[in-house]
């Protein structure tokens, strides 16, 4: 974690293996920095979904579970709010584009229940800003979200 000056944030940054215990380690360690900059546990678990969300999808879908990928998580803290800016070099999102992140039908039976699909659409839900793009084989995922409001 490297603090900047008051008026442009704090700034924490996290490099991690496309693992899912690096993933957990890495939300660990941010709620952490989090809380000590002011922002209790029940202000961080939105951030803390959010981010998990879009970690975990990196892990599995662009880097296809191999265990050699990395992920940079860069995250800033100005006042109330959260800017994330993640890269990795897996994938890219099918279409060059964000999944629309729909919620599906859940008038169905037990056995018939979809096991995902929920994950974009929390993420769109829960932040401001989303943006995806992909340059030069690197996907750029940024997002805002308001601690404590969502």
């Amino acid at each position: 974690m490297t603090p900047t000056d008051r008026q442009n944030g704090v700034r924490m940054h996290y490099v991690l293996a496309s693992r899912p215990e690096a993933v957990r380690e890495t939300l660990a360690a941010a709620r952490d920095d989090l809380a000590r900059h002011g922002h209790g546990h029940e202000a961080l678990g939105p951030c803390e979904l959010v981010l998990a969300e879009a970690l975990n999808n990196i892990v599995e879908h662009a880097y296809e579970e191999r265990v050699d990928g990395e992920i940079s998580l860069c995250l800033t803290l100005v006042g109330d709010r959260l800017d994330a800016q993640i890269e990795d070099r897996g994938h890219s999102m099918p279409g060059g584009d964000l999944p629309k992140g729909e919620l599906t039908t859940l008038d169905v039976s037990n056995a018939d229940l979809p096991e995902g699909g929920f994950g974009w659409f929390l993420i769109r839900s829960m932040t401001d800003d989303l943006r995806y793009r992909r340059k030069e084989g690197v996907n750029y995922l940024s997002f805002s979200i308001m601690l404590g409001t969502h």
